[in-house]
């Protein structure tokens, strides 16, 4: 079984994602840093010099080679959002949204803005803008996982919970 972890920047899928795979005695890939080491090179230096555009292709490139069944995926803010991957990664496994509350994702974006390329120059207002925005336009995507459920404060076995009910 491959379960995909959605949801906008630090709404804590790479932390849930390791407890969830931990739990369920599976592997756990964080899609941003597999990109990283099959690229061999940062995120942030891929927007810098291909741009959003190319980092999107090489996401869904990377996002479908994942051929291990049984895993856990955290997928990038926008993996969703972009190409066909939502429609891919629904014909592919179980996908749950982690919902998180604007003011929640403000407070943990501000703290690890330099290493986020779509936010690391946005001051505080900008921040609070980018998030509005974009998770306005992103929800549509997100929304159509299998599972939703809140990130804040999520009991793993609580989320297992969800995934053996749907399993059903």
């Amino acid at each position: 079984m491959k379960i995909f972890l959605m949801g906008f920047m630090g709404s804590g899928k790479s932390t849930i994602g390791k407890k969830l795979a931990n739990k369920l005695n599976c592997t756990h890939i964080d899609l941003d840093t597999l990109i990283e080491r099959n690229y061999n090179t940062s995120i942030y230096n891929i927007f810098i010099k291909s741009g959003e555009n190319k980092f999107r292709k090489l996401e869904s490139i990377t996002l479908k080679s994942i051929s291990t069944s049984n895993i856990v995926i955290s997928t990038g803010g926008g993996t969703p959002c972009f190409l066909d991957n939502i429609k891919w990664i629904k014909e592919n496994g179980i996908s749950i949204y982690l919902t998180l509350d604007e003011k929640s994702i403000y407070n943990r974006l501000k703290k690890s803005k330099k290493d986020r390329p779509l936010i690391n120059s946005l001051n505080d207002n900008e921040l609070k803008k980018f998030i509005k925005r974009s998770l306005t336009e992103r929800e549509k995507f997100y929304n159509e996982a299998n599972i939703r459920t809140k990130s804040l404060n999520l009991k793993i076995k609580d989320l297992i919970k969800l995934i053996n009910d749907y399993s059903k």
